[in-house]
């Protein structure tokens, strides 16, 4: 029976960092609900689809990035602020109260722009840095195809993350090596694109250096396939991309 082509949603994520004195730095990480079809229970970064208000923003907004690319960035500001309360992408400082209000009227359905007019901001999209981009494809077995951009960006001082108690129900800032033994000892789940960009960020110990390392690699589609290694299927990205891993074995790997 032929494999079901499921229909691609364009997506975006941020993967929000945060310094420490010593260390390395940590990672906001969010629990998703039990409740939600795509990666139920799974431990992600803040983000979601792109929808019609991203791209009509975009179009408003104009500037040096393409339709997608700046509805992507619009999307990945607006999916942090929904999910996690923190008002990245500012063109100034938003303190705490004011982020809390910011992501009220977002939740009770007001429209990004009209918020941002309202407090006297506009977007600075060059604050999420590419990082990456993941598209696999139906045949791996997902209940949801996504092309997602993954960015990067320096958690806002001055704001608190908090749960937004509907697509989320726990979040925590961790380092990256940390997340994933915790996910290795059993205590919480990630997909495969989530622990193979875990295990690239845990390479770094600061902020800066995961920008200047996503400055010096080309973001390319990352569209993992199937192959047999050693009498066994597994599941694999290209080499060249920056990933210390680049296969697991398709039955141990997670992808929805």
């Amino acid at each position: 029976m032929a494999n079901v082509q499921l229909p691609t949603r364009p997506a975006a994520t941020v993967i929000i960092v945060r310094d420490r004195l010593s260390g390395a730095p940590e990672i906001l990480m969010m629990e998703r609900a039990s409740s939600m079809v795509f990666a139920a229970g799974a431990l992600v970064f803040p983000g979601g689809g792109v929808d019609a208000t991203d791209l009509a923003f975009a179009e408003r907004l104009g500037g040096p990035f393409d339709l997608d690319e700046a509805a992507a960035r619009i999307a990945a500001i607006r999916e942090t602020m929904e999910e996690s309360g923190l008002a990245i992408g500012m063109s100034r400082a938003v303190d705490a109260a004011e982020a809390h209000a910011m992501r009220a009227s977002l939740l009770r359905g007001d429209f990004l722009a009209d918020i941002l007019d309202a407090h006297g901001l506009t977007l600075a999209l060059d604050d999420l840095v590419p990082f990456a981009r993941w598209h696999p494809s139906s045949v791996e077995g997902a209940t949801r195809v996504f092309d997602t951009r993954f960015y990067v960006a320096r958690a806002p001082e001055g704001q608190d993350a908090s749960v937004d108690a509907t697509e989320n129900v726990h979040l925590f800032w961790s380092e990256a090596a940390a997340t994933i033994a915790r996910c290795d000892a059993g205590e919480a789940m990630i997909i495969f694109p989530t622990r193979r960009n875990l295990e690239r960020l845990a390479l770094f110990s600061s902020f800066e250096e995961v920008v200047a390392h996503a400055a010096s690699i080309p973001v390319e589609k990352v569209m993992p396939w199937i192959e047999e290694r050693d009498g066994e299927r597994h599941l694999c990205i290209p080499s060249h991309l920056g990933y210390p891993v680049t296969s697991e074995p398709f039955a141990r790997a997670q992808r929805s």
